[in-house]
């Protein structure tokens, strides 16, 4: 009996110690040790569930999808904004780029958010302030690393994504209350694709253009309507604010005629010359949302985006 007991620890050492370097410890699922490093590579397969996020004030109820890579763990953890021009679309909106992100080992999470005809700015980065510090209070329990949570936002949920990453403790947009969490939204990157990182200037192209429904989508969203400069993250550089400097990621599209390539140039070039570390990439052929269609543009993002996480992970935390 004691042999059989001493023989079974060392079979338990030993499968601990497998697990340890990395090789699975269950057919068919990867997995890797708490401590190794990201590697963007990866490949994982995928759990993909539903929870309810929250209710908003007019009660309807906003879900969250949860990417969950299977395997050791615990996984990078990245919060999915998405686009609709504050107006339109929901959690599913970058479902593709979500599931490419998480299946290199990555726990990402997509949130619904507060619709303009629901209610005006800043109702949707009150979602995501939220989110923020939900997801941190969470992620441990899908097998997620709350410690250093990353954000995603494409086109207009990419313009919440650089207020969330600018302006983390503004009490406007920490103003729904969560027990649960420290009342801290700070995020240590922000990786966007096309955002509108100047809102006027997106009005303005509108207007030139005369599209009627994107200039109504900023009029429904912007009220009052001077609020479109106060939570412009161009206009708030050029104020020259007190903003945190979080690492950004921005993917253009050089044929994009909704963002302009010059005014998000613009805007990467303002952040850099304010102190902050700015990635900017433009492709070539790509319109405002190229990620959409299969293709290598499309590729080419998801492994952009990837990659900017991992060199973000193995950056010290500041004042580490």
């Amino acid at each position: 009996m004691m042999k059989n007991s001493f023989g079974r620890r060392n079979f338990l050492k030993k499968m601990t110690a497998l697990g340890a370097v990395g090789v699975p410890a269950v057919a068919g699922l990867a997995s890797r040790s708490a401590h190794a490093a990201y590697d963007p590579a990866g490949k994982f397969d995928l759990k993909v569930s539903e929870v309810e996020f929250r209710r908003n004030a007019t009660g309807r109820r906003l879900m969250a999808r949860i990417y969950q890579p299977q395997g050791a763990g615990p996984f990078p953890t990245l919060l999915d904004l998405h686009g609709g021009a504050w107006n339109n679309k929901d959690r599913r909106a970058e479902e593709p780029m979500d599931r490419a992100i998480a299946a290199s080992g990555v726990l990402v999470v997509a949130i619904d958010m507060t619709l303009a005809p629901e209610a005006s700015y800043p109702a949707c980065v009150q979602d995501a302030n939220y989110g923020v510090r939900w997801l941190k209070s969470k992620a441990a329990g899908w097998n997620g690393d709350p410690s250093r949570i990353g954000v995603y936002g494409s086109s207009s949920g990419g313009h919440v994504a650089e207020l969330l990453g600018m302006r983390p403790l503004d009490a406007r947009y920490g103003a729904i209350p969560l027990l649960s969490a420290p009342n801290d939204a700070t995020v240590a990157y922000v990786a966007t694709r096309s955002p509108i990182s100047n809102t006027y200037a997106r009005f303005q192209n509108a207007e030139q253009k005369k599209r009627e429904n994107m200039m109504k989508n900023n009029k429904t969203f912007f009220v009052p309507w001077e609020t479109i400069h106060e939570a412009n993250p161009q206009e708030i550089l050029e104020r020259r604010e007190p903003v945190t400097m979080v690492p950004l990621l921005i993917m253009q599209g050089a044929l994009d005629d909704n963002v302009l390539p010059a005014v998000q140039e613009k805007f990467a070039a303002t952040y850099k010359a304010a102190g902050g570390q700015v990635d900017f990439h433009v492709f070539p052929d790509s319109e405002h949302e190229w990620v959409a269609k299969p293709g290598p543009q499309t590729d080419r993002a998801r492994e952009m985006v990837k990659a900017f996480i991992a060199r973000n992970l193995k950056t010290p935390r500041r004042g580490a």
